[in-house]
């Protein structure tokens, strides 16, 4: 069983860069049949879906998103990160990591994935 949790900061400040980790047990994130996603829930608001990285490194991002979002790899650590750059108070949300068997993970349905973290708050601060 594939667990993922997220960890990194609880509150930021506008125009910075959010970061945040996921780091997984279970599974490694080499492995070719799984996806790895973030997804975020804002205040009052449904899931949206972030961004994917694939076993091979490779990444996928939401449109809407693109010019702001990275997720990047540690394979030694087995963890996947994401940054968020210029933040505003508009990206407080619950962030989530969570995992998908291939060819989902790039989506906001949640019965596409397979594991979640238990999210993370994050709050940007004007």
């Amino acid at each position: 069983q594939v667990q993922v949790q997220e960890s990194g900061p609880g509150l930021v400040k506008a125009s910075q860069t959010l970061s945040l980790t996921c780091t997984v047990s279970g599974g490694s994130i080499t492995t070719s049949y799984y996806r790895w996603s973030w997804i975020r829930q804002p205040p009052g608001k449904g899931l949206e879906w972030m961004g994917v990285i694939r076993y091979d490194g490779s990444t996928a991002y939401s449109p809407s998103l693109k010019s702001r979002t990275s997720i990047s790899r540690d394979t030694s650590k087995n963890q996947f990160s994401l940054q968020l750059s210029s933040v505003t108070p508009e990206d407080t949300a619950v962030y989530y990591c969570a995992t998908a068997l291939r060819p989902f993970g790039t989506s906001r349905r949640e019965s596409d994935y397979n594991d979640w973290g238990q999210g993370t708050q994050v709050t940007v601060s004007s």
